[in-house]
């Protein structure tokens, strides 16, 4: 089994059952998520051994994070534990032409309060393959951006391959850094790419558009200012409204670009986590050294089924996701 260490914060989702509006309901379900932990379960469940880590509250809700991990085969042993409460966030789903809605409740978490020299990475790294992270844990706080660097500089001092997904979130980035520089400093001790042309954009200053022309040329650039990254994933997604997406998946490995058929979804039972559930597929794909096209067609399967499972993280497993990769879409009953 291939050892995955993620480093993020871990949140509950609350959210009207079905398609109701917040103000039509006197329910909510509840889901444990997170952008860098949904990546963590989907490849637990895809057989890898993963280890993520982070800093829950010390009472019943961080309790309950801590069991649903546990129940998806993530190794939690490095999960701290403090007097701050677990982060929130609020979500309203979206139909057709119906946008969905979220708010966040997460300024005075549990892990925003995580101090940087508190986590042993060299321990959590030993025979670690794989270091995954994106660019929303150090948008939260000093202490966040600190720690993750301090992460990437034991990485990369034990041979630790690592994976970025820089996600600029704007409204994060409150505590006096600079968004640009210090996702420079980051992605320059990265190995693997997960973002496209927007992301290029944000960190080079540049202007480049949607197309696959400028998707090459603008991973060149990414290549030649960060010379340490090798590829770069990215995936598109066209709307047609809220419930109609269709969505197609290229990667750059340095001489070639691959891409893969695209694969609409009709009927989108749920939104969120369906990035996470992309980076998780690349991940896999390169862990276990699928060519260039299958892995590109993997993560594109993996962000797509992911639209059809309710809750943040992606429950499937490989053989379902890797049907729709060899192209059956047609979703019929299996006996």
């Amino acid at each position: 089994m291939k050892k995955v260490v993620t480093f993020g914060e871990i949140l509950a989702r609350l959210t009207p059952p079905g398609f109701k509006k917040m103000s039509q309901t006197n329910q909510l379900e509840i889901y444990y998520g997170g952008t860098e932990t949904n990546v963590s379960v989907s490849l637990s469940i895809l057989g890898c051994n993963a280890l993520h880590v982070s800093r829950v509250s010390d009472d019943f809700l961080g309790k309950a994070a801590i069991c649903n991990l546990k129940s998806n085969g993530i190794d939690t042993s490095f999960v701290q534990k403090g007097e701050e409460p677990l982060g929130l966030y609020f979500a309203e789903p979206g139909a057709v032409v119906r946008s969905g809605v979220i708010a966040y409740n997460r300024n005075h978490s549990a892990f925003r309060a995580l101090k940087p020299n508190s986590i042993p990475w060299a321990s959590i790294f030993k025979d670690a393959h794989w270091f995954h992270w994106t660019g929303i844990t150090p948008a939260h706080c000093e202490n966040n951006f600190l720690a993750l660097k301090e992460a990437l500089m034991v990485a990369q001092e034990i041979g630790v391959t690592v994976s970025c997904d820089p996600a600029y979130r704007a409204g994060l980035w409150q505590y006096g850094r600079k968004a640009e520089e210090a996702l420079k400093e980051l992605v320059a001790l990265s190995d693997v790419f997960i973002g496209g042309t927007e992301q290029f954009n944000e960190l080079l200053g540049a202007d480049f558009s949607l197309s696959d022309e400028d998707f090459k040329e603008g991973s060149k650039a990414l290549i030649a200012q960060f010379p340490r990254l090798k590829k770069v994933y990215d995936k598109t997604r066209t709307a047609k409204n809220a419930s109609w997406h269709k969505i197609e998946a290229r990667m750059w490995n340095g001489k070639d670009m691959f891409c893969c058929e695209p694969i609409e979804i009709t009927h989108i039972v749920d939104r969120i986590g369906t990035g996470d559930a992309f980076a998780a597929g690349a991940i896999f794909g390169e862990l276990h050294n699928f060519s260039e096209k299958d892995s590109v067609a993997f993560a594109n399967a993996a962000c797509a089924i992911k639209h059809t499972i309710e809750g943040d993280a992606n429950l499937a497993d490989f053989n379902e996701i890797n049907q729709i990769a060899e192209g059956n879409t047609f979703g019929r009953l299996i006996r």
